[in-house]
C-alpha cells in the first residue's frame, strides 16, 4: 500500500478526489513508540488575555497533552507565558523545557510538535493556520476565522487539503443549553423559524492617537502583519503595564486589525444560529443594514448597528444592538432564547445593561421540556471542556465541533454583515460563489490589500505551489 504523504494528499485534493469527510493522517509521534505514553505536544501562538484566561489552561487540562514551545512578538508576554507554564509544570510535579520563539514560524517548523494553538490578534489567525495546516500540524485557533471573506476561504481550504484536525474557539457549542436550544429548534419544536434575533453591543470610540516609540520588547512591524504601515501607539495594540494580561487590548476597536463586535461577538451568536438551522456550508442570500462608525479618536470600528441578513428559505436573521445578548428564535409556536446568562469568559466581556438573562428561556416553559426521539435529528454532542474536542478529534481524526468550514461561514456571515453597514443599502450574495451579485463595489470589499512580506494569500500561494 503506498504510503500517503502531505504532497500526495494536495495532489488528490486539487484533482478533487476527496476520500473521507474527516482529517486521516495521523501525527507519527502520537502513534509512534518512540511517543512519551502518546503525548500530543501542542505549540502555542501568542500569549495575551485570551491565551491566559482560556485557550491555555483549557488545553492544559487535557488529557496526554503538553505545551512543548511558545511564541509572541512581545517578549515580555511571552516572559509571562513562560513563567505560567513552568508554575503550571511544577505544580504536577514535573518540568518540561518549554521552548521560546519570537517568529511563530520557527515554533511551526519544529518536528516535535504535532499540533498548534493560535491565540493572536485577529489579523494574525489565518496566514499562521494556512501554514500550520501545510506543515501538517493541527489546528485550534481563536474566533473570528479571518479578517476577510477571501482570507477564510484559503484558510478552510488549506485545512481540508491537509487533512489537518481544525476546532475553533466556539466555545458556546460546548455548552448544554446552546445544544439544546439548537436540537430542539433543527427538530422543529418551534414549527417553521420566521425569524432570528440576535442581540450584541457595539463599541464605544476614543483611543489615543499621539505617536509613541515602540517598546524594544515588541517587533511591531511584524505585529502589524499584512496591515497598513501606521505609528506605533499603545492604544492601538495592547498595554505594556499589564502583568495580569486581563485588560481589553485597543486593537479589538481599530478597523484595520477587525471589524469589532460584529466579528468579535457575533462569530459566537451567528455560528449558533448557523447551527440551529442546518446553515453551516452556506450563507445569507440578501444582507441589508446600517451602522454608525466612530471618527475623531483611534478607534473606528462600528458603534450602534442594526443589519438584517436573509437565507435562501425566507428566514430573516436581524443582528441589533437593542437587542439582549443572546439569540432568539422565533417560530410558529413561540420562541427560544438562549444566551451565557451571567456567565463571563473575560470581565470585558458584553453584558446585557443590567438585565438578568436566562441561559435558556421560551415563551411556553414547555417548549424545553422532552426527549430528542432515536429518529430526531441529533446534534454533535461534547460534553466538558472546549479543547478537549480538538485533542480528542486528533487521537481519532473525526471531524471536530467546529470544523474549518463551518468557522468560515459563520465568520464570512459576520463579515457580510460588516458590508452591509459600511454600504448601507441592500446586497445580494451567492453563497455557492462566495460573491456578490452585479455589485463590484461591494465585491471589491471581500479582500484586503496585503503588506509584504505578509499575508494569508501570499503564504497560501507559496505553499501550495512547493506542495509543503
Amino acid at each position: 500500500m503506498q504510503r500517503m504523504t502531505r504532497r500526495t494528499v494536495i495532489k488528490a485534493g486539487v484533482a478533487g478526489v476527496w476520500v473521507a469527510a474527516f482529517p486521516s493522517i495521523i501525527p507519527a509521534r502520537v502513534l509512534g513508540q518512540e511517543a512519551p505514553s502518546k503525548t500530543i505536544q501542542v505549540g502555542q501562538i501568542g500569549f495575551g488575555r485570551i491565551a491566559k484566561g482560556m485557550d491555555v489552561p483549557g488545553i492544559l487540562t487535557c488529557r496526554g497533552v503538553r505545551i512543548v514551545a511558545l511564541s509572541d512578538l512581545d517578549t515580555k508576554r511571552m516572559a509571562l507565558g513562560k513563567a505560567y507554564l513552568d508554575q503550571h509544570y511544577a505544580s504536577k510535579g514535573t518540568s518540561v523545557d518549554v521552548g521560546l520563539h519570537r517568529d511563530y514560524r520557527e515554533l511551526i517548523a519544529r518536528k516535535d510538535i504535532d499540533a498548534v494553538s493560535i491565540s493572536t490578534p485577529d489579523h494574525w489567525h489565518s496566514q499562521p493556520a494556512v501554514e500550520a495546516a501545510f506543515a501538517g500540524k493541527d489546528v485550534f485557533m481563536q474566533k473570528p476565522a479571518s479578517l476577510t471573506i477571501t482570507e477564510g476561504r484559503l484558510f478552510s481550504d488549506a485545512i481540508r487539503l491537509n487533512r489537518r484536525v481544525f476546532l475553533l474557539g466556539s466555545q458556546q457549542r460546548s455548552s448544554s443549553q446552546f445544544h439544546r436550544a439548537c436540537e430542539l429548534v433543527r427538530n422543529g419544536r418551534l414549527g417553521t423559524i420566521k425569524t432570528i434575533e440576535i442581540g450584541l453591543p457595539g463599541d464605544p470610540g476614543g483611543g489615543r492617537t499621539e505617536t509613541m516609540p515602540v517598546p524594544k520588547n515588541l517587533d511591531y512591524d511584524m505585529w502589524l502583519g499584512s496591515t497598513p504601515q501606521v505609528p506605533y501607539t499603545e492604544d492601538r495594540v495592547h498595554k505594556q503595564d499589564d502583568p495580569k494580561l486581563t485588560s481589553r487590548p485597543g486593537w479589538l476597536r481599530c478597523e484595520q486589525f477587525g471589524a469589532g463586535m460584529i466579528t468579535g461577538w457575533g462569530s459566537h451568536h451567528l455560528d449558533i444560529a448557523h447551527w440551529a438551522m442546518g446553515w453551516e456550508a452556506t450563507g445569507p442570500v440578501a444582507i441589508e443594514g446600517k451602522g454608525v462608525f466612530h471618527t475623531g479618536g483611534l478607534w473606528d470600528v462600528h458603534g450602534d448597528y442594526d443589519v438584517t441578513l436573509t437565507y435562501a428559505d425566507g428566514t430573516s436573521m436581524r443582528v441589533w444592538d437593542k437587542f439582549p445578548n443572546g439569540i432568539r428564535f422565533i417560530g410558529e409556536k413561540g420562541w427560544i432564547f438562549v444566551s451565557r446568562g451571567s456567565q463571563k469568559v473575560t470581565a470585558s466581556d458584553p453584558d446585557s445593561s443590567g438585565r438578568t438573562l436566562k441561559p435558556l428561556d421560551a415563551s411556553d416553559p414547555k417548549l424545553l421540556e422532552g426527549e430528542i426521539g432515536d429518529n430526531d435529528v441529533k446534534l454533535y454532542r461534547h460534553r466538558g471542556q472546549h479543547h478537549q474536542n480538538w485533542i480528542d478529534c486528533i487521537r481519532s481524526r473525526a471531524e471536530s465541533l467546529v470544523p474549518a468550514e463551518t468557522a468560515h461561514r459563520s465568520c464570512s456571515a459576520c463579515l457580510l454583515a460588516h458590508i452591509g453597514m459600511k454600504l448601507g443599502r441592500k446586497l445580494t450574495w451567492d453563497p455557492k460563489a462566495e460573491r456578490f451579485v452585479n455589485d463590484d463595489a461591494a465585491n471589491a470589499m471581500l479582500a484586503r490589500a496585503e503588506r509584504a512580506p505578509y499575508g494569508t494569500r501570499r503564504a497560501y500561494e507559496r505553499l501550495s505551489r512547493s506542495g509543503a
